[in-house]
């Protein structure tokens, strides 16, 4: 089959990802409106098998409440539940750091992020037609490698250049996102810890609206990985399958 990674939202407006074989979808963040992740699956909610979230900021868990109502399961780790007011529902789910669970047919293990929430995590999500996905958002650094990575899905936030020289009287604004979000140049220094070998799309997500140079970034990573590398824009969909054909 051929899963599709679509786009329904990234940025700090909201951030929402489906991973869709058009038999079932993993949802990866809630933080647009109900409404717009509808849309997405082509209003059959039955088709989610779960929805997994990073963290409790708004722009990644706006519709956390809208999908267990909907009778959707939301996983996420016991204190962005609680920062959620979610915590004593059945259907949420607790993750642990580096405890893989089984969710649909996709497999998903969480580990701990640097970000300014009470307990983020990242992804490493296995599927049958994706192999391997790294998701990694809203941190600043990840102390991890992983081996046999095929797709890899990775903010790629601002440029230290643009945002000291757009944010010169802003300073407060510069440093929270310095501390909690991902710069390109950590992004690229991620990505070339790790084993490329195998990987045949980098996704960038998260970009900021005014901080980052999506062409630029673009460019940059794919003249240091070797590899396709795609921005990610609302409403993007690209094949996400474990071999380019």
């Amino acid at each position: 089959m051929i899963m599709e990674l679509k786009v329904i939202g990234t940025g700090s407006k909201g951030n929402a990802y489906l991973l869709d074989d058009g038999q079932e979808a993993l949802l990866i963040e809630c933080g647009v409106g109900i409404m717009d992740i509808k849309k997405a699956i082509g209003f059959n909610l039955d088709m989610i098998v779960g929805c997994i979230m990073t963290h409790e900021h708004k722009d990644h868990s706006r519709s956390i409440n809208e999908l267990i109502s909907a009778g959707i399961d939301v996983w996420a780790t016991e204190k962005t539940h609680e920062a959620c007011g979610t915590i004593v529902h059945h259907r949420s789910c607790i993750l642990k750091h580096h405890r893989r669970v089984n969710i649909g047919s996709f497999k998903v293990m969480p580990f701990d992020v640097k970000h300014d929430a009470k307990d983020p995590c990242g992804f490493l999500i296995s599927h049958t037609d994706t192999g391997n996905i790294l998701f990694i958002t809203d941190s600043f650094y990840c102390p991890y490698t992983f081996r046999d990575l095929n797709n890899i899905i990775i903010e790629a936030n601002y440029c230290p250049v643009i945002a000291k020289r757009k944010l010169s009287d802003m300073e407060f604004l510069r440093n929270r996102i310095i501390k909690s979000h991902m710069s390109i140049d950590t992004c690229e220094d991620l990505l070339l810890a790790n084993d490329l070998g195998k990987v045949n799309n980098i996704v960038l997500i998260h970009l900021s609206d005014s901080n980052s140079d999506e062409k630029a970034f673009k460019l940059r990573i794919e003249k240091s990985t070797g590899k396709k590398v795609t921005v990610a824009n609302n409403g993007l969909v690209i094949n996400l399958n474990k071999t380019p054909f």
